[in-house]
């Protein structure tokens, strides 16, 4: 059984302080939005690193596909304001 999008966003927010999170999908194919503060002063890489790190073994075992935007909530409030 594929995990809905509300149970990917409630593995996010168990390992990752996040002050926004959308995420949408099919089941299979997910995309989400995530702004953390604990992105501050990283590279897009280490970003994705704490993402995969908050899903651990989830991303070898339930998702299949999760692309994704990090953002720091600075970024984020300069991205709503446009």
């Amino acid at each position: 059984m594929y995990p809905t999008p509300e149970q990917i966003k409630a593995y996010i927010l168990e390992g990752l302080n996040c002050t926004h999170i959308s995420l949408e999908g099919d089941g299979q194919h997910f995309f989400a939005t995530i702004v953390s503060p604990e992105f501050v002063g990283l590279r897009p890489i280490a970003r994705h690193q704490k993402v995969y790190a908050a899903l651990g073994e989830r991303m070898k075992e339930e998702i299949h596909a999760l692309s994704f935007k990090t953002l720091t909530p600075e970024e984020f409030a300069k991205n709503s304001s446009n």
